[in-house]
């Protein structure tokens, strides 16, 4: 008789809650960007209050979602490293260049957009005024935001791209190595950036016909969001994918798990139904439990399949620690995330954003202020 005995050397964990916030972020960064595009690229005058809060969305979530990235590095110098020694065959690697190329083309886009309205401000008998100035550079034009939303948009792509596939690639975690793991990301993604989207409707008084297209919207995301899910289980079950059939089987025998899927299914089901049943008025309900929603979803993948051992039995515990790797970064970072939410909306003329148009044919309200 032989016995093989396998003894685990004691690590820590490779992604830490910082990593969460950061996919959960940017994710929904990246598709706010999106969704930007009709009032502020195509030009759609009636998809603009949709647009303003979509590119609130964007910048502060792509904003703080890096810091976010950087504080999972322990070292921020270590980000310098990716630069210096670039390493072509790592998606980590190229991830580095496409974060700042994202970063940069997001700010020029935003104030292209914001251009006239920074332009008019600059023009009032007012404390700030000689800021705006400077920011609008003496022009009202705002003819640059096609091409950089655009470019941006491209930047965004490569964003999705680089952190699903930087988790997909994984061969050693199964819950990982699964292909439709990157489209699930930007589904979710798009999931929590429309809850965002209709909380700040329901705090910044965008209207109940916006809040309705945003709801519909949200269900066709959840819609997608549970073909993806039924679609995964599938491939699993039939056996067809035998790279999901393992990532079934690491998880399937646990209690936890079943309850996990009993959780997702709800957090689909639920906002769907409200979201087509009474798709105004419901903007709080509905994009609270999204958020929520694409916030655990990342958390089950990263944290959960962390969860379950490479060798060996049962499942490791995956509970969130309490320090500033823990609970007190999460709280910190979305902190952060709030604090650059009441600059841009109180700075920031977001409420003027109007699609590209001559500076002759700028009209719009002009607020009063009383700085």
């Amino acid at each position: 008789m032989q016995i093989q005995e396998l003894v685990g050397a004691v690590h820590e964990a490779a992604w830490l809650p910082w990593a969460v916030q950061y996919f959960f972020l940017i994710g929904m960064s990246t598709t706010a960007l999106f969704m930007t595009l009709p009032g502020f690229v195509f030009g759609k005058t009636s998809f603009l209050p949709m647009a303003r809060l979509a590119l609130i969305t964007a910048v502060t979530t792509g904003i703080s979602g890096p810091v976010a990235l950087l504080a999972d590095l322990h070292q921020p110098f270590r980000f310098w490293e990716f630069f210096a020694y670039t390493n072509a065959s790592s998606w980590m690697a190229w991830g580095s260049w496409i974060v700042v190329s994202y970063v940069t083309l997001l700010l020029l886009y935003t104030w292209a957009v914001h251009r006239p309205a920074l332009y008019r401000w600059g023009n009032e008998d007012w404390r700030f005024a000689w800021l705006y100035r400077f920011l609008a550079f003496g022009s009202s034009a705002n003819s640059f935001a096609r091409p950089l939303g655009l470019a941006a948009c491209l930047s965004a792509l490569g964003i999705l791209t680089y952190t699903g596939a930087e988790v997909a690639i994984v061969h050693s975690r199964p819950l990982w190595n699964t292909p439709l793991l990157p489209v699930q990301f930007a589904a979710t993604g798009a999931v929590g950036a429309l809850g965002v989207m209709l909380v700040l409707g329901r705090l910044l008084g965008s209207g109940s016909d916006c809040e309705s297209r945003m709801n519909r919207l949200l269900a066709t995301c959840l819609a997608f969001v549970g073909v993806l899910g039924a679609l995964w289980f599938g491939l699993a079950l039939s056996g067809l994918s035998p790279v999901h059939a393992e990532a079934l089987a690491s998880v399937a025998g646990f209690p936890v798990w079943q309850m996990i899927a009993i959780w997702a299914t709800l957090a689909i089901a639920l906002p769907f139904v409200i979201a087509l049943i009474s798709p105004a008025h419901t903007g709080w309900i509905t994009g609270i439990i999204a958020i929520h929603a694409a916030w655990m979803f990342r958390w089950t993948v990263f944290m959960g399949g962390q969860a379950v051992p490479k060798v060996g039995s049962g499942l490791y515990d995956a509970l969130m620690p309490t320090g500033i790797d823990g609970m007190m970064g999460v709280i910190g970072t979305f902190g952060l995330w709030i604090f650059l939410l009441i600059l841009y909306t109180t700075f920031v003329p977001w409420a003027e954003a109007e699609t590209p148009v001559a500076p002759s044919q700028n009209h719009s309200a002009q607020p009063v202020r009383t700085a």
